[in-house]
């Protein structure tokens, strides 16, 4: 029999906060944390802006010199997890630490090192590139990282599956502990690609506004303006358990993980296929696994990437997937205030969809100012709206045709 599986803990870095609580504030007052870029001088760019995190301090989480020892995507994993872990009140010292697993992943991985020691290559050397390059640059150094910081011992890797990596993780953490294969585990994504190689490529791919005028402005999902998302950097982790665990510790539940499934387009490197049909399928999988109606979920955070293609289509896909519920059921793009994490989005946003259910507020789509006539659905405009929420259902896509759906239930014992 498959194992019940609950939400604990919680952890966030984002452009619009260091933590937790300061994301969740800023997201609900509708505070855009993108501004122009400070990382790097993008004199020149075609995007000049981007949602970075700032005020970052990883000394708060770890010594300097294993900071320094860390590309920035991999800091960000261990805050998130900390902030989770401490949450949650789970002490590994008085827990099966080999029953503990670490899935977080990243869509680039430690692309910032990776261009600083090319540049070191080309000026100074092959004799000058650091020994840390390929340790700092490796994807799964997220979660190792996090492993060796916390000390677990349960399986430890991380999925990519581009801008869907976020929710795969969290997704095949849920199922491995609904198998028995773990009892608890820290499940997310992580990114930090605010770096001149990132933005430049994918300015080349036409993905990223140029709405560099007004920085707070330039994320706008589902708005008829709307020209290409915006960078953004940050993580999201959840700490998940079986509900047996939980108890047996006396962890106090935030919301039950109900509902997971992922399929893949099959159509093109970056299009969604005609009329969202794979992430509406991920859906009803999802319903399905989850045992509820499209009438049962009460919000979702939309992938809602502030791009032509894919506002358009996945206001299709959930019209395909929910039928008339679609038009009933409350929708928001937090996109519009932190930007697109690339593979961070998926955790960030599983985050702020448990925090909904638990504070009983739904975030807003901010800079929806001329709703597009093809996205016609309840996308919460500029304002965050109060209501009970039984369920939040997270929906992901990515580079390469990914979609993954996950859902979240009002726990009830």
């Amino acid at each position: 029999m498959s194992k019940r599986v609950v939400v604990t803990g919680i952890g966030v870095v984002s452009p619009v906060g260091t933590d937790r609580e300061t994301t969740w504030q800023g997201v609900i007052e509708g505070k855009s944390g993108i501004d122009r870029i400070s990382l790097f001088n993008a004199e020149g760019f075609e995007s000049r802006i981007a949602g970075e995190v700032r005020g970052f301090d990883p000394t708060k989480y770890m010594d300097r010199k294993k900071a320094t020892r860390m590309d920035r995507f991999a800091q960000f994993a261990c805050a998130a997890s900390i902030q989770a872990k401490e949450q949650a009140g789970l002490d590994l010292e008085k827990t099966d630490a080999s029953r503990v697993a670490v899935l977080i992943g990243s869509g680039v991985g430690g692309i910032m090192t990776l261009s600083e020691q090319y540049d070191v290559l080309k000026q100074k050397g092959p004799t000058r590139v650091s020994p840390f390059l390929i340790p700092m640059m490796l994807t799964d150094l997220a979660a190792g990282n996090v492993s060796m910081m916390l000390g677990t011992r349960g399986p430890n890797f991380s999925p990519v599956s581009a801008c869907a990596t976020g929710a795969d993780s969290i997704g095949e953490a849920f199922e491995m502990i609904r198998r028995g294969a773990a009892d608890a585990a820290f499940a997310g994504g992580t990114e930090a690609a605010v770096c001149p190689i990132a933005v430049a490529g994918f300015n080349s791919c036409m993905a990223l506004s140029k709405h560099n005028d007004e920085p707070n402005k330039a994320s706008r999902p589902f708005d008829l303006k709307r020209d290409g998302f915006v960078l953004g950097e940050g993580a999201g982790v959840l700490l998940i358990e079986s509900l047996e665990h939980a108890e047996a510790r006396g962890a106090r539940p935030i919301a039950e993980l109900v509902g997971y499934a992922a399929t893949s387009d099959a159509h093109h490197i970056t299009q969604p296929a005609p009329e969202g049909a794979g992430a509406a399928q991920a859906i009803r999988l999802a319903l399905r696994q989850a045992g509820l109606a499209p009438q049962d979920i009460d919000y979702v955070n939309a992938h809602g990437t502030s791009t032509p293609l894919n506002d358009r289509l996945e206001t299709a896909a959930m019209k395909g997937a929910f039928g008339e519920h679609a038009s009933k059921v409350a929708i928001s793009s937090t996109k519009s205030m932190t930007g697109h994490l690339l593979g961070a989005a998926g955790g960030v946003e599983a985050a702020l969809s448990v925090m909904a259910i638990e504070r009983s507020m739904i975030p807003p789509t901010i800079n929806l100012e001329n709703p597009d006539p093809e996205c016609d659905l309840d996308y919460v405009p500029n304002l965050a709206r109060p209501a009970r929420l039984r369920t939040a259902m997270s929906n992901s896509m990515g580079f390469g045709g990914h979609n993954a759906c996950l859902i979240f239930k009002e726990f009830d014992r």
